[in-house]
């Protein structure tokens, strides 16, 4: 088994989890002609005739522009690009490389395929089909290769029906999404799925304790959700997720045993609400969102393990001319655990949990082509039950402590993607280096394993060139 913990707290999206890992994808190939959520994919480039600056801040997904954000919430159904669209029309591809170096080798191989340290792999390789259908029908579906495991599955899949319509006087649209990553529709770069590190390195350790709904329940679910956006100012969504059975996930190649997943008990509603307001060239949004889930682990009959996950977010871009560019991105979660199921089995010491997730990032970009983002991540829960801990209800994983806490400097070069660059709009290709640090890992700062290993021998730097076409 590979070192990295599933549940990778970082990882939006979105974290990115192996399997958010292809969520991250997704948020890419949005990224690749706008939409987050829609990432910049060629497709969306050609369909609406926009540069990916249109839509992506610094000229490669997945941060979103209110443009962008207004063209996901479309159904990503606006046209205005001279390729009409034919089903060839809405294939995309996108490649991810990386070289990652962790302070200290790790204890155990980080892949099947790979060794302690320096690490040379590539990460993802994607199709996607995302575009609009019709005028009411558009969407996203990925599939994701990666040689971390090599092998291929279903990745994210976002698709949707849109309408307008007015409301007390205010436009008004009205939509569904049907998707298999909660929090995968949403349009902004605050919740997990498409959050800050929009890439992260998948062979280098990756903490446990994250909330459910990070990442937790990505391709393993399907939900239904209904939104509205009334006057480019309020946006409510309300819908529910149900687990798909083993059939459909070992034939997507999701998972492939009963072992791999956990069941939901009946449905998990999904509700989320925001505000958000552009001046010109300012663009602000502040909202709530939160999930329910009941879930047998293992996929066991009988008592249910309960997920409470709430969360408060908010954004701030400044776009000024598009010369220099300004974005702050914060999120806090608090999910509330009732383990009944774990504690009857044994896996935990007492029922009553929590889990928090905060993550703060701020990046700048110049001319759409340079950018720096610093980030601030600390997930932090409650200390009472130091027995083994069920920190992942869909791979059984164990942990202690949970505590992680750090920042992630990342600095990066996208020389293609504006609307004079070479190739435009096939050719988009990010270079970048991302350093991880951090300074408390699964609950403590030093020999958090019984090992003597420390949590600053985690601190990673990644390599990386992201390409879509």
């Amino acid at each position: 088994m590979p070192y990295t913990d599933n549940n990778h707290p970082l990882t939006s999206i979105h974290r990115r989890i192996r399997r958010s890992r292809m969520g991250s994808w997704a948020a890419l190939a949005l990224c690749l002609s706008l939409p987050y959520q829609a990432n910049a994919l060629p497709s969306f480039a050609r369909q609406t005739g926009q540069a990916c600056t249109a839509c992506h801040i610094g000229a490669f997904g997945p941060q979103l522009t209110p443009y962008g954000q207004k063209f996901k919430i479309g159904g990503y159904t606006e046209k205005g690009g001279s390729d009409a669209g034919g089903p060839e029309s809405l294939l995309s591809a996108m490649l991810v490389g990386t070289v990652e170096h962790t302070s200290k080798k790790l204890p155990d191989n980080a892949g099947p395929y790979d060794g302690k340290n320096d690490n040379l792999s590539l990460q993802e390789a994607s199709v996607f089909a995302a575009g609009g259908v019709s005028e009411h029908f558009g969407g996203l579906a990925q599939a994701t290769y990666s040689d971390i495991d090599r092998k291929t599955a279903l990745d994210n899949v976002d698709l949707r029906y849109a309408t307008t319509t007015t409301l007390a006087g205010k436009d008004t649209v009205l939509g569904l999404s049907l998707n298999n990553n909660p929090t995968v529709q949403d349009p902004w770069n605050t919740t997990p799925a498409w959050g800050f590190p929009y890439m992260t390195a998948e062979l280098a350790p990756a903490p446990s304790g994250a909330p459910l709904i990070a990442g937790g329940l990505s391709h393993q679910v399907m939900g239904l959700t209904g939104y509205a956006f009334w006057d480019d100012n309020i946006y409510v969504e309300l819908g529910a997720y149900r687990s798909q059975s083993l059939w459909m996930l070992q034939k997507t190649n999701v998972a492939q045993t009963s072992a791999d997943v956990s069941q939901i008990s009946g449905l998990s509603p999904y509700w989320r609400v925001a505000y958000t307001n552009s001046f010109n060239r300012q663009n602000f949004s502040a909202g709530l969102f939160g999930m329910n889930t009941d879930i047998h682990p293992g996929s066991t009959s009988g008592a249910t393990d309960k997920y409470r996950d709430i969360g408060v977010d908010a954004s701030y871009q400044f776009l000024g001319t598009r010369r220099h560019v300004f974005t702050l991105n914060s999120s806090l979660i608090h999910e509330k655990k009732t383990l009944d199921a774990s504690l009857a089995a044994g896996d935990v010491g007492r029922s009553d949990n929590t889990t928090n997730a905060l993550n703060l990032n701020g990046s700048y970009y110049f001319d759409n082509t340079y950018g720096v983002t610093l980030g601030y991540f600390n997930n932090f829960g409650s200390k009472e039950d130091t027995t083994a801990f069920t920190s992942n209800p869909l791979d059984g994983s164990r942990t202690g402590l949970t505590d992680t806490s750090g920042y992630i400097l990342q600095a990066d070069w996208s020389p293609f993607g504006k609307e004079n660059s070479w190739g435009a709009p096939l050719a988009n290709v990010r270079l970048g280096a991302q350093y991880t640090m951090y300074s408390r890992y699964n609950g403590s700062s030093t020999n958090y394993d019984g090992n003597g290993r420390d949590a600053s021998d985690n601190d990673t730097l990644m390599l990386m060139i992201w390409t879509a076409f």
